[in-house]
């Protein structure tokens, strides 16, 4: 016999339900919680904003074309000097650095939070297995969902964009964390502590500085998932270059949509090269780290230091050997 629709009923699982109750409880006794988080990322993403509108756009433009010249190299700072000053032609300046500033925000945050659960995760299999699926539905969820109890908890403005900007970029970050440091080759590990390295330092002085293009890697796709956040945050109030999309999509003005996309283009450029430029990319102001690197390793070499060589540059252990002679 065929079933039909109607043969099996299961019941309704309230999930929805369940977890409006657990809103309402936060909302009802962590109330002092979120309000201080509120007000510290608010005044932060209030005072980058003032502190990116001291100087006039030209004279900022000037300050990010230097910086990405030192860092990238001319290509990038002649970029600088063209996207930036067509966002100030279109008149987008306040909204762009409003946008700026949520987004270094955001980044920051998120690289605080990311990079040590990222380093946790490497060197604990069970905190690895913990945060995998957490960072599966973090990454799965729709960006909108994380919204609502921003919402509830924080109101509209800035706020809740932050918070939700947060948690969809933090997992590139944890993940690409954990596989720079797993990754980091054992062999180099082990010359570490044949030199009596405590773990600690090996971490800092071997594991990060090894798996660092790795995190940057992660950090860049981070900010890059900060910035696709953009418009998603105008929704609830938080203006910037996503407030002028949205009220593009809302009169139906193409120009002013349009407009407000290339400015949040020419900003995820920027940020983008200069972040990839970090972790390998040429530039002036690295080359002069690696002759700076380079001289010191030769003085070291010469006072007969012991100085490892890494597919990451060299790492300097002879801190480490004399602090674990001083100790034993």
């Amino acid at each position: 016999m065929a079933l039909t629709s109607n043969a099996v009923k299961l019941p309704r699982v309230p999930v929805g339900e369940w977890f409006d109750s657990l809103v309402t409880w936060c909302t009802d006794n962590l109330s002092w919680l979120f309000d201080g988080i509120g007000s510290a990322i608010e005044s932060s993403v209030d005072g980058l904003t003032d502190a990116l509108n001291l100087l006039p756009p030209l004279g900022l433009t000037l300050v990010l074309a230097v910086l990405a010249l030192a860092i990238s190299g001319w290509k990038l700072g002649v970029f600088t000097i063209l996207g930036f000053l067509l966002i100030d032609s279109m008149e987008l300046w306040e909204p762009a650095m409003d946008s700026l500033a949520l987004v270094i925000v955001s980044a920051l945050v998120s690289t605080v939070l990311a990079v040590p659960i990222g380093i946790a995760a490497a060197r604990s299999d069970m905190v690895s297995r913990i945060v995998r699926p957490v960072l599966d539905f973090m990454q799965t969820m729709p960006a909108f969902v994380y919204l609502i109890p921003a919402i509830f908890f924080f109101s509209i403005g800035s706020v809740p964009g932050v918070v939700a900007t947060v948690i969809f970029a933090m997992p590139p970050g944890v993940r690409l964390t954990e596989l720079g440091i797993r990754g980091v080759d054992p062999e180099m590990v082990e010359a570490g502590e044949a030199f009596g390295t405590p773990p600690n330092r090996i971490l800092t002085r071997i594991q990060i500085p090894l798996a660092m293009p790795s995190i940057m890697a992660g950090i860049n796709q981070l900010i890059m998932l900060s910035l696709s956040m953009v418009v998603i945050a105008g929704m609830v109030g938080a203006g910037g270059l996503g407030g002028e999309v949205l009220e593009g999509i809302n009169r139906v003005d193409v120009a002013k949509g349009f407009e407000g996309g290339i400015a949040v283009v020419v900003l995820a450029i920027y940020l983008d090269r200069l972040t990839g430029a970090l972790s390998g990319g040429p530039g002036m102001l690295r080359a002069l780290f690696a002759r700076g690197r380079a001289a010191t390793g030769r003085g070291a070499a010469g006072r007969g230091a012991p100085v490892m060589a890494g597919t990451a540059g060299q790492i300097d252990t002879a801190g480490s050997a004399a602090d674990s002679s001083a100790g034993s």
